[in-house]
Formats: C-alpha cells, structure tokens, sequence
C-alpha cells in the first residue's frame, strides 16, 4: 500500500468513525469519501461532523456537496491561472520556433 493509499484509507476509516458515532451507518463514510476524493476534503467534513453534529442526513449531504464543490471551483480557478500564465508567457517571448503550433 503506497503513502497516498494509506493516507486516503484512515481518512476514509476516520469518516467513518465520526458518522457512527453520530448514529448514521459508518458504510455512509464509505460513500462519502468516494465522492469527495481526497484525505484534505475527508478531514474538512469531519470538522464539520464533529462541531455542527447534524441532525440530519440533508445537512450531512448538503456540507459533503458544498465541500465538492469548493473543490471543483479552485481546480477551475487554478487551471485558468495556468493558462492565463502560459498565455502571458507567450505574449512576453513569442512562442518557441521549434514550436509546431507556430503558425509558421
């Protein structure tokens, strides 16, 4: 098992312990960590888990969404700042003459 497997597993193990302990099946852990993804956003919704302690199942989905979707909305951002960078490269120093996409 790799650094990132292990990571990901006791952040997934981890989930599940808070939802238990909450009363909610710990198999919910299972599914959440599948669809937020990563160690960081498991341990940003245990946070939450553990200071709000919701009441309800809606509320539980609706932070593991909004988590999601905070996610999804830096990696746009970052992709756009990649471009944008590359693209002010170009400008600055022309593009590469080796470069098929020259246009020349």
């Amino acid at each position: 098992m790799t650094d990132n497997q292990r990571k990901w597993a006791e952040a997934r193990d981890g989930l599940g312990r808070v939802l238990a302990d909450l009363g909610y099946p710990e198999e919910l852990g299972d599914e959440i960590a599948r669809y937020l993804g990563s160690p960081k956003a498991m341990d940003r919704m245990k946070a939450y888990l553990r200071g709000v302690r919701p009441d309800s199942l809606e509320l539980i989905v609706d932070e593991m969404l909004a988590i999601r979707s905070e996610i999804d909305e830096w990696r746009k951002k970052r992709s756009a700042q990649e471009a944008n960078a590359r693209y002010n490269e170009v400008i600055r120093f022309g593009l590469d003459p080796d470069d098929p996409y020259d246009g020349e």
